[in-house]
């Protein structure tokens, strides 16, 4: 053991800039364990089908399990390792064991060749719980680094905007002036729009639902009012409103005029512009169906199953792109502040009938 770790500790020693600063200690990290571990799944007994059902099931017997090998990856991301580097360590350790076995093999029969296969089985079953838990690490620190981001830009954008309204509504500027204020202040509102949803996408990324805290509400009303959001910042707009029946019920009204916003936002954004975005709310029983349909060039099939993917936009053919317009996260939030009222939302597209969004909210 103590030789395979001394080559151990020398490998992880080049592997710089992040082990400049290591002591032995953090550069042998779980090296005993991962090979202990190996030594046991060595000495295990294990059947031809149980050997096949482990190779094949690796990605579930990763879930939620906590190992030494597990634990390296992690610290090995917080040292500042690469996910090559992390991977050379193992090439490193799989060599070295090797050298070492064969060194003192006196005979190679069935035996030694089952060992040797079941040892390669092990280093790999540690190998992909190392990249699976460095994975995960690197997804948190993004997310958070996110959701900081979003939470700092959030200051000097308050100002920039509270300071170009003061400028609008001032005397003291001719008509040219008062344009481009007046368009530093729609930027501003579309800047915050982008920074809150990337918030609430950080948020959800770190397992914190977007909060939904029903009301009785007038599901007329926030239409409207999401109606005159988006026609705020975009001034040219023409949305038809059908409201049909009785409108009240129970929901998170603030919740879903965003829900609505960025509906009508995608709508308008790949929608033809020389036709208006369409908003009807009616309620069946005891479901309210809302649906948004713009009309412009469909969304191929193919497309429809990674629409609501977050960071992802698409462009009228389908292709998917990133427009500096947005982040890519309206629709993403959209389904998920649905699915916080347990509703659903639909998408379908066609030349004939446009692209049509669907969300039945249930009021039982």
């Amino acid at each position: 053991m103590e030789e395979i770790l001394v080559e151990w500790e020398s490998f992880a020693k080049t592997i710089h800039p992040a082990a400049k600063t290591m002591d032995s200690l953090t550069l042998r990290d779980h090296a005993k364990l991962i090979l202990e571990a190996a030594a046991k799944d060595i000495e295990t007994f294990q059947t031809d089908a149980e050997q096949s059902d482990k190779s094949k099931g690796l990605a579930e017997s990763l879930a939620g399990k906590e190992t030494a090998a597990t634990t390296h990856g992690a610290l090995r991301h917080i040292a500042g390792f690469d996910l090559e580097q992390l991977g050379s360590e193992y090439r490193a350790l799989r060599a070295s064991v090797i050298r070492s076995w064969k060194r003192r093999l006196t005979q190679f029969d069935v035996t030694e060749f089952e060992e040797l296969t079941r040892f390669n089985e092990a280093i790999d079953q540690a190998l992909a719980e190392s990249i699976s838990s460095y994975s995960e690490a690197v997804d948190r620190s993004r997310h958070t680094f996110l959701a900081i981001l979003g939470h700092d830009l959030r200051g000097p954008l308050s100002t920039i905007n509270m300071a170009s309204q003061i400028l609008v509504k001032s005397r003291a500027l001719d008509e040219q002036y008062s344009g481009i204020a007046d368009r530093i202040t729609k930027s501003a509102l579309r800047m915050n729009r982008m920074i809150h949803d990337l918030l609430e996408y950080a948020g959800g990324q770190i397992g914190r639902k977007i909060p939904v805290k029903p009301e009785a509400a007038d599901m007329e009303h926030v239409c409207r009012t999401a109606i005159e959001e988006v026609q705020l910042a975009y001034p040219n707009t023409l949305v038809d409103f059908e409201p049909a029946g009785d409108l009240n019920g129970t929901f998170d009204p603030t919740r879903f005029q965003q829900v609505l916003s960025n509906l009508l936002i995608n709508a308008v954004k790949h929608g033809d512009p020389g036709k208006p975005v369409k908003l009807s709310a009616r309620k069946d029983r005891e479901t309210f169906i809302i649906e948004v349909r713009n009309f412009g060039a469909p969304i191929p099939p193919e497309s429809l199953q990674v629409i609501f993917n977050p960071l992802i936009q698409l462009s009228p053919q389908g292709a998917t792109t990133r427009s500096s317009a947005g982040v890519g996260l309206g629709l993403y939030i959209a389904r998920e502040i649905v699915e916080g009222h347990n509703g659903k939302i639909d998408v379908s597209s066609t030349e004939s009938e446009g692209t049509n969004f669907t969300v039945r909210l249930p009021q039982n």
